[in-house]
C-alpha cells in the first residue's frame, strides 16, 4: 500500500463542511488508496483550526484512533534537518508542520503529499526532486 503525506488544509476541509475545499477533499478520498502520514505538528494545526466546535475536533480525533492517520513522531536526532528546512526557506511561510513533513518524506522515502499550500512545490528534498502534489490540478 503507498503511503502519501497529509498536510493540514486537507484535514481541516475534511472535517469542516464549510470550508470551500471540503467537496474537493471528501472527493479525494473516497477514491484514494493508500496509507495517510502526518507528524504532531500537523495535528496540533489541525485541531487548532477546528475549535470552533468541541465536536468536530473530537470527531478529528476518533478518526485518528480509528486508524485515519498513521502519526510519524519526530526524533530528536532530526531536529536539526527540521532547522535546515527553516533556514532554507525562510523567506517562504515554511512553519513546524510543513518543515516535519519534508523530514518525513526523506527519512521514509515519501514521494507524494496531499495538501493545498503551493509552497509544496518550491520545496525541495535532499535529492533534488519535489513531492507530488496529489491534490495539484
Amino acid at each position: 500500500m503507498s503511503k502519501s503525506l497529509i498536510d493540514t488544509g486537507p484535514l481541516i476541509a475534511l472535517f469542516d463542511n464549510s470550508d470551500q475545499y471540503h467537496d474537493r477533499v471528501i472527493s479525494f478520498m473516497k477514491d484514494y488508496r493508500g496509507k495517510l502520514t502526518t507528524t504532531w505538528p500537523v495535528i496540533t494545526e489541525t485541531c487548532y483550526m477546528l475549535d470552533f466546535s468541541r465536536e468536530t475536533q473530537l470527531d478529528f480525533l476518533d478518526w485518528i484512533v480509528a486508524g485515519g492517520l498513521e502519526i510519524y513522531n519526530i526524533h530528536q536526532w532530526q531536529v536539526g534537518r527540521v532547522r535546515e528546512w527553516f533556514a532554507t526557506y525562510s523567506d517562504l511561510p515554511a512553519d513546524m508542520a510543513d518543515c516535519t513533513l519534508m523530514e518525513v518524506a526523506e527519512t521514509e522515502k515519501i514521494h507524494s503529499i496531499i495538501t493545498l499550500d503551493r509552497d509544496f512545490s518550491i520545496y525541495k528534498l535532499g535529492n533534488g526532486h519535489y513531492l507530488e502534489n496529489l491534490l495539484a490540478g
